[in-house]
């Protein structure tokens, strides 16, 4: 039987089929295949449209194929697009200066993903542990949360407590350790006991992948007052919290915590291009030298041309006050829907997740299904939450069409 397409060359069928012949099956997609977007939408290759509430774990904060970001995209495609570190180019001093100056820091350092990030932050917080607060060689410790979720590299997973991300993959790198995620006092007692050894503190203001998580009011200014006394790190990995996505620009500015060291990534290039950053200032970025750390593409004009535009992008539309204002909107009308299935609503910004009950053989999985009959794109996380982060730019009136479509998916459940 034939199939009208609408975007593409092959069907939705055949585009899974491809994936699940030639590729590795180390993700567990919807059955949903994409072929178009623009703003808050997505299409499949037949032409339906789909509302986007998971923007890529917040990678398209800006909204799919935003004008400006592709035109900048374009413009320096038709320019330059590679140089490697070898050389100086005429794009990253001046994206460099932006972003510094965006965020307040001294200085940045460039990466591609997310995970490339943060274990760029593990190693400037080693050198600096060494070079500056004199721990002793290889005794440095790096402190994580419990529930964490910051990559998938080998350093990384070292520090998760999710047996899919670590089990099968070890063994795993020596000198860091775990405490209770929105427990000010487990780090207290760990840094009391081990402070002079420990070199950072890396967390998220929000565990995303732990389902939405927001800790208590204060938990991340004890966890900073905290680093400050026994002169450690504080690091925030504010790739999914960051950029706007929980109603501030920062998911720590909530608490007016400034972090030693700032990770970002995801909507640093509007879901243009993998582009992270490392922000710190001087007196820790300087630890590194020449040789030491980098990346081929890290810092490459392609990318600095597109995350310069993403970041003017969030800065001219008011995204953050955008996500404030609709997110709390957002939340209160979930909260109105009376449903056994539906236990909690939770969230800052537009960075929500519902957690439901299964019942009568439905689950997260289940709902997510029914979400995608009906329009709407989203993801569980774990068998029981389910994630909402559509891009910032949505309106309100689209939020209240998505409200409508979620209410109507639980009453039919």
């Amino acid at each position: 039987m034939s199939v009208t397409l609408k975007y593409g060359s092959i069907s939705s069928r055949e585009s899974i089929e491809l994936e699940e012949k030639y590729g590795a099956h180390n993700y567990h997609p919807l059955p949903v295949v994409l072929a178009k977007g623009e703003g808050v939408f997505l299409w499949d290759p037949e032409g339906n449209r789909y509302y986007d509430f998971l923007s890529a774990y917040s990678a398209v904060n800006q909204g799919h194929c935003h004008p400006k970001i592709i035109q900048a995209l374009m413009d320096q495609a038709k320019e330059l697009t590679l140089t490697s570190r070898a050389f100086f180019n005429n794009k990253l001093g001046e994206y460099e200066k932006y972003i510094t100056e965006y965020f307040g820091y001294d200085m940045v350092l460039p990466m591609n993903s997310g995970a490339e990030a943060v274990e760029t932050a593990m190693k400037l917080a080693r050198k600096w542990a060494y070079n500056v607060k004199g721990v002793e060689l290889n005794g440095a410790i790096i402190i994580f949360a419990e529930n964490n979720f910051h990559g998938r590299t080998i350093a990384i997973i070292s520090a998760s407590s999710d047996p899919d991300c670590y089990e099968g993959f070890g063994p795993f790198a020596p000198g860091i350790v775990r405490v209770a995620y929105n427990d000010a006092n487990a780090l207290k007692a760990y840094l009391e006991k081990h402070g002079k050894n420990v070199a950072a503190f890396i967390v998220e203001p929000i565990q995303g992948e732990a389902g939405v998580f927001v800790p208590d009011d204060g938990y991340l200014k004890d966890c900073f007052d905290l680093c400050k006394e026994h002169n450690v790190l504080f690091v925030a990995d504010e790739i999914q919290t960051g950029l706007a996505r929980t109603g501030k620009l920062l998911a720590c500015d909530y608490e007016n915590v400034r972090p030693d060291m700032l990770i970002l990534g995801k909507a640093l290039a509007g879901g243009v291009l993998p582009v992270s950053a490392v922000l710190a200032d001087k007196d820790i970025m300087m630890q590194i030298k020449p040789g030491q750390h980098g990346s081929t593409y890290g810092g490459f004009p392609l990318a600095c041309a597109v995350a310069k535009a993403s970041l003017e992008v969030i800065k001219e539309e008011n995204l953050a006050e955008r996500a404030y204002t609709l997110g709390k909107y957002f939340r209160n009308e979930l909260r109105k829907l009376d449903h056994s299935m539906l236990k909690l609503v939770r969230g800052k910004g537009l960075l929500n997740a519902i957690v439901v009950e299964p019942k009568n053989g439905f689950e997260a999985w289940d709902v997510c299904l029914k979400l995608k009959e009906k329009g709407i794109l989203c993801k569980p996380t774990h068998r029981h939450i389910i994630r909402l982060a559509p891009p910032l730019v949505i309106t309100k009136e689209q939020l209240d069409e998505c409200v409508k479509i979620i209410k109507d998916v639980f009453n039919e459940l």
